[in-house]
């Protein structure tokens, strides 16, 4: 897939379908519509194209208001690559963008930049200046444009409807679990291993401290999860919040890398959450501690090993 910031290789995205939104966590909605996307383009003979935006556009139109993100941009290629498409253009926002009318991003952007053969959208989705252009705005610019539009359908499942917002709110509150169902895919976090207080070496469970994460943290408590150490997928148990055993009432994300060795510090450490297992408990002294964080990596242990080999099976594969 090429990853482009901004219009730098028109051969790779002009004369073919579009889509244009945030695609914050790609989720199971947003590859309905991508899936669509790549089936017209591919059926045309044309090139797949994702158009999105960063900053988010209410970083430049509501400052201070932007909700944290699901995912990176480079998450987000990744993600979206996975899916089959063929060129994803990473916009950076500016007010000259967020100043066009509807009809002006729709024959700048579309029709002059890309040269769009067809559309796939969402119902809800809205464009230009102060977002008054909506889907209804959208069918009569491409029937005068002589471009195919498909409308892709919103997608609930198990009676909750599928959106960035509700994703968000399910991790914000420690159902990963659930909040994988709803993207198709486990949410990850990216940061930078920093140096700790040494605690969980002194304790026999050695961690790394996660720094310079950018997406939203899951609530405070203990989970099983994935470490990914470039192209290693490592059983991990993972600590988020405070150690009021010792009076520590930082907040911080924890790593430990179950029966990993080796020096972390500096190097970039993706986690996938699996499950959370308890909430963020005060013990009596290091004893009990001890004996809970062995359970946990126990069961850690377990979770991730099989979330890994399952992710390892061929697709199909039961």
């Amino acid at each position: 897939m090429q990853l482009q910031h901004g219009f730098q290789n028109p051969d790779s995205y002009r004369h073919g379908f579009v889509s244009i939104g945030n695609f914050d966590g790609v989720h199971c909605g947003h590859r309905g519509m991508i899936s669509a996307l790549v089936e017209k383009a591919r059926g045309g003979g044309v090139p797949s194209v994702v158009f999105t935006f960063d900053p988010h556009p209410i970083t430049l139109l509501r400052p201070g208001s932007t909700p944290p993100p699901l995912s990176t941009v480079q998450r987000k290629a990744q993600l979206i690559e996975e899916l089959g498409v063929d060129c994803m253009i990473v916009y950076p926002t500016d007010q000259e963008l967020l100043d066009l009318t509807p009809r002006e991003f729709f024959e700048r952007i579309i029709l002059q930049e890309i040269a769009a053969s067809g559309m796939v959208e969402g119902p809800n989705f809205f464009f230009g200046r102060d977002r008054a252009g909506d889907i209804h705005k959208l069918h009569e610019f491409c029937d005068e444009a002589g471009l195919d539009l498909k409308i892709v359908q919103p997608v609930g499942l198990g009676g909750r409807m599928v959106s960035s917002t509700a994703i968000r709110g399910l991790i914000a509150t420690g159902h990963v679990s659930k909040a994988a169902e709803l993207l198709g895919h486990r949410y990850r976090i990216q940061g930078t291993v920093s140096r700790g207080a040494m605690r969980g070496a002194q304790l026999g469970f050695p961690t790394a401290n996660l720094e310079a994460i950018p997406t939203v943290i899951p609530c405070d408590g203990v989970y099983a999860a994935i470490g990914i150490l470039g192209d290693q997928r490592l059983p991990a148990a993972v600590n988020v919040g405070p150690n009021p055993t010792f009076g520590e009432m930082q907040r911080k994300l924890e790593v430990h890398l179950i029966d990993f060795s080796g020096d972390l510090y500096g190097q970039s450490l993706g986690v996938e959450f699996v499950e959370r297992l308890r909430a963020t408990t005060s013990f009596a002294g290091i004893d009990p501690l001890k004996e809970q964080l062995a359970l946990d990596i126990a069961q850690a242990r377990t979770l991730a090993t099989a979330a890994i080999q399952e992710s390892a099976r061929p697709s199909g594969e039961v």
